[in-house]
C-alpha cells in the first residue's frame, strides 16, 4: 500500500489544500519583510547580516517546500502522459545535477553525472522530473552519514524504457524499513527528525514516475547506501518540444534547486552569493 496520499479522504484533502494557500500568503508577507529588513546589497556588504537573513531564508524555503508538497500530496493523481511534451531527458538531468554541484559542495559531496547519449528526446514534464529528482538528492544529502559522499546519477537509455539512476554512499535503509519506505507519512513513529519533514518525498517521487507511465524501484543496503531507479517509457509525445519555463518561475519567483534541498543544506546555501 503505497503512494495512496491524502486525496483519498475528500475531507482531509480540501484542508490540507486551504493549509497550503495559507501558509503561502503567509510566507509572502515573510518574505517582503525579509527583504526590506535586510536587502540584496545590505546582505553583501556584511557577513553578520548575511548569515542572520540566510536563517531566515532557509527556514522561509523550508516552509514553502513543506506547502509545495502538502498541495501535491492533496491532489488526485494527474491521468498518465497528461502533459508530457518531447523534451531532452539527459539535459534535463544535467542541468539539475549542475545546480546542485555548490549545495553539495558544502556538504562536502562530490555529484557525479554519466550518460551513455549526449542527448535523447522522449515524452516529459520536465518540471515534474526535475523536482523528482531534486526530492531524490534531498534524500541522499540527509542520510550521506560520515564516510565516502558521493551521489551519482545515470541515465541509462534502452530499448523500451530510460532509466535514471541515483546511487548513495550514504547510511542506507534497514530492511525492516525498506517495504513501508514509501508509506512514512501514515506512520508518526518513523518520520524523520525535524528538519526533515513529513516523509512525503518519495511518495511524491513514485506519483511522478506513475504520471509518466514508468515507474520507480529502491534497493539499499545498511551502510553501504540507496539506488533508486526511476523507469520511463521511451517513446515520444504527439506534443512538440515545449519551451523550458525559467528556473525562477517554476517556485514563486524562487530558487527552485534551494527549496527542494533546503532540509538537507547548512544555513550558509542561504547567503547571498548562493541566491544570486
Amino acid at each position: 500500500m503505497s503512494a495512496e496520499l491524502f486525496y483519498q479522504d475528500e475531507q482531509m484533502s480540501e484542508v490540507l489544500q486551504q493549509v497550503s494557500s495559507q501558509l503561502r500568503l503567509s510566507l509572502g508577507n515573510i518574505h517582503s519583510a525579509l527583504t526590506r529588513l535586510a536587502p540584496p546589497e545590505a546582505r553583501d556588504g556584511k557577513e553578520e547580516t548575511d548569515l542572520n537573513a540566510a536563517v531566515l531564508c532557509q527556514s522561509y524555503y523550508r516552509i514553502l517546500r513543506l506547502a509545495n508538497n502538502l498541495s501535491d500530496a492533496s491532489e488526485p493523481e494527474r491521468p498518465e502522459g497528461a502533459g508530457l511534451v518531447s523534451d531532452d531527458i539527459v539535459e534535463i538531468c544535467r542541468s539539475v545535477m549542475d545546480r546542485a554541484q555548490a549545495p553539495a559542495g558544502l556538504l562536502g559531496i562530490q555529484l557525479d553525472f554519466r550518460s551513455g547519449k549526449a542527448s535523447h528526446i522522449i515524452a516529459v514534464d520536465s518540471e515534474r522530473i526535475e523536482r523528482l529528482l531534486l526530492n531524490l538528492l534531498s534524500n541522499s544529502f540527509k542520510f550521506i552519514g560520515t564516510g565516502e559522499k558521493r551521489v551519482a546519477l545515470e541515465v541509462r537509455v534502452e530499448a523500451e524504457y530510460v532509466y535514471l539512476i541515483l546511487s548513495d554512499t550514504g547510511r542506507g535503509i534497514s530492511p525492516q524499513l525498506l517495504d513501508t519506505v514509501f508509506d512514512r507519512c501514515r506512520q508518526t513513529n518513523r518520520l524523520d527528525p525535524p528538519p526533515h519533514g513529513l516523509g512525503l518525498g518519495l511518495p511524491i517521487c513514485q506519483r511522478i514516475a506513475r504520471e509518466h507511465g514508468g515507474s520507480l524501484a529502491l534497493a539499499s543496503e545498511v551502510g553501504k547506501g540507496t539506488t533508486v531507479t526511476v523507469s520511463l517509457p521511451n517513446r515520444r509525445a504527439p506534443q512538440r518540444l515545449g519551451a523550458a519555463l525559467p528556473l525562477m518561475e517554476l517556485s514563486g519567483g524562487f530558487n527552485r534547486t534551494l527549496v527542494e534541498l533546503s532540509d538537507a543544506l547548512p544555513k550558509q546555501a542561504f547567503t547571498q552569493k548562493y541566491l544570486d
